[in-house]
């Protein structure tokens, strides 16, 4: 199965903000005992060594999982971090934004292209340039209505949402035919880890794994 493919079977894509080492493979073995396949692993843009750190991070866990997870890279803002990621493993490039830039260099090295738009305009921009699945962000805070507006006339962009989703508003994202959601909090819960409580990371995952299985 390919990258894409295996994504929008997959859907649940966790968002590992400043995790590492140790603290992530064991959050990716319970992300995986849940039915959760998918780790987006973000460049820190404040710290210096995020390039090094990030690419590490994939390369571990694609040694660790790659048979049975897939990895990518998220807040990706420039052409080197997206040949970092390239090169560790990732094979998903993700941003907080469109840059037609990066898309268009995501797809030159083979790798799925999922930016981040929020407004017409930007979602059209990033298909156009030729994105496999936009990023709309941030989906909470826009809210359904907003949503349900926009979808009427661009029902054909593979969409994934970010930012606020949860167990309780998964699986109207899904009826509203959102290809993914990428979640942070949720499943990269910071106190879960700190206490080494895996057990609810696996049950959470277990749960969203559940309301997918049941809307699709």
């Amino acid at each position: 199965m390919n990258t894409l493919e295996f994504i929008q079977e997959n859907k649940v894509i966790t968002i590992c903000r400043k995790v590492y080492g140790k603290d992530l493979e064991n959050l990716a073995g319970a992300l995986v005992a849940g039915g959760v396949k998918l780790i987006e692993v973000t460049f820190d843009q404040a710290d210096p060594d995020c390039i090094q750190k990030t690419s590490e991070c994939i390369r571990m866990l694609c040694e660790k999982y790659g048979d049975s997870m897939m990895f990518g890279a998220g807040t990706v803002l420039t052409k080197e971090q997206v040949k970092a990621a390239a090169e560790a493993g990732g094979r998903y490039i993700i941003s907080p934004n469109t840059d037609p830039e990066i898309i268009r260099y995501t797809k030159e090295l083979g790798l799925v292209s999922i930016p981040g738009a929020m407004t017409p305009s930007e979602i059209m921009t990033a298909h156009n340039c030729g994105a496999d699945i936009v990023k709309l962000f941030p989906a909470g805070s826009l809210g359904f209505r907003y949503i349900k507006d926009i979808l009427a006339p661009i029902s054909h962009v593979k969409l994934c949402a970010t930012g606020g989703v949860t167990e309780e508003n998964w699986g109207d994202y899904l009826d509203l035919g959102f290809v993914g959601a990428g979640i942070s909090s949720r499943l990269c819960d910071k106190k879960c880890i700190a206490s080494g409580d895996f057990a609810e990371i696996t049950r959470r995952a277990e749960s969203f794994t559940a309301i997918t299985k049941a809307h699709c």
